[in-house]
């Protein structure tokens, strides 16, 4: 049986700030910014790469090109998926920006909070982001069916609870057993469940359609790789730190859930129409992805019949993307060189 978690004291006037003796977690630290002492120098890292990042959605020009892209190209079906596909990637991002600040109560290392928060904050830009998509492309009778998609489709409202419950467990109850599977579902979250839809968007850029529209899904994709970076820090720090919480069944039996659960609604919410999206793409990207996300946590593929990306049109964009890197080349370790740093957190 496992214990109970506790969050964080405002201040802890008793708390112990030495860097030695520090924890991810269940540490009691003073609740002081320390941030000249660090132990987990991946935080370090992805802090500088976070604020690099930084963007404001006023920075995507053409988006009225879009509009007319929206309403005079796109096939019907195209339109339903955007639609669709839109009210899932807002309530991915509401619910993160909400989340986020409750799981940073029980995170007990400073360099780990300052990066959470940043987080919390491009969850929040993100939001503003689809809010500014909707304001200009889609009629103002339309925003409303989008953020409420949820409401006429059982598969959405289905995901959209399912999510949401994960994390209500753990306010309701919080043990460690429910802390680890909070954890393993932010980095489920974060790593399965945009990437279809980011596909999606690239398929119509690669096209022509859309283009402005991925222009901001790119910036919100290289937000993303970063949160997935963090989470599977947290995973690999527990694993060293608290082996009796790690649990590496749950993270494979976590990620056939959410494969399955991913390939079902893409499958559902894209249908047969949209090019290069077949449903048998659909299943193997998501299962590639998956054998992926793994590898980050230093674990073996769970679906070993599917070695490659199906989307090679896809790989071949983000190559020729200036603002990032080639995110399929990307892993955990890609973050964590920061030895040299020398304990500065200026460029």
């Amino acid at each position: 049986m496992t214990q109970e978690m506790q969050a964080n004291l405002i201040f802890n006037p008793k708390g112990d700030d030495d860097v030695a003796k520090r924890t991810i977690i269940n540490w009691n630290s003073t609740g002081l910014f320390q941030l000249n002492a660090v132990k987990y120098n991946w935080a370090k890292s992805l802090y500088q790469v976070m604020i690099g990042n930084f963007w404001v959605p006023e920075k995507v020009k053409g988006l009225w090109d879009d509009a007319v892209c929206f309403h005079n190209e796109l096939s019907e079906e195209e339109r339903r998926a955007y639609k669709g596909i839109l009210s899932f990637l807002i309530f991915l991002d509401s619910i993160q920006t909400i989340n986020l600040p409750n799981f940073n109560d029980f995170i007990t290392a400073p360099e780990v909070n300052l990066i959470l928060s940043i987080q919390a904050y491009q969850e929040a830009i993100h939001s503003q982001s689809y809010a500014t998509m909707l304001e200009t492309i889609v009629d103002s009778k339309e925003r409303n069916e989008i953020y409420y998609f949820w409401r006429d489709d059982k598969h959405l409202l289905e995901r959209n609870e399912f999510i949401g419950q994960i994390y209500q467990d753990f306010i309701d109850d919080p043990s460690e057993k429910n802390f680890f599977r909070w954890v393993i579902w932010n980095f489920l979250l974060e790593s399965i469940y945009f990437y279809n839809w980011f596909a999606f968007f690239d398929t119509l850029a690669s096209q022509s359609k859309m283009v402005a529209t991925d222009r901001m899904i790119n910036y919100i994709r290289r937000d993303e790789l970063t949160h997935v970076t963090i989470f599977a820090n947290i995973i690999r720090e527990i694993q060293k730190e608290f082996p009796h919480i790690y649990d590496e069944k749950m993270i494979y039996d976590m990620m056939d859930t959410a494969v399955n659960q991913e390939v079902k609604w893409s499958k559902h919410i894209l249908g047969k129409g949209i090019v290069g999206m077949g449903h048998e793409n659909i299943e193997n990207y998501t299962k590639w992805l998956a054998n992926e996300r793994l590898n980050m946590l230093g674990l073996k593929p769970l679906y070993t019949d599917v070695v490659s990306n199906p989307y090679k049109h896809l790989e071949l964009m983000q190559e020729n993307n200036s603002e990032k890197g080639n995110f399929f080349e990307s892993t955990v370790t890609n973050y964590a060189q920061s030895s040299a740093m020398n304990g500065s957190w200026d460029f």
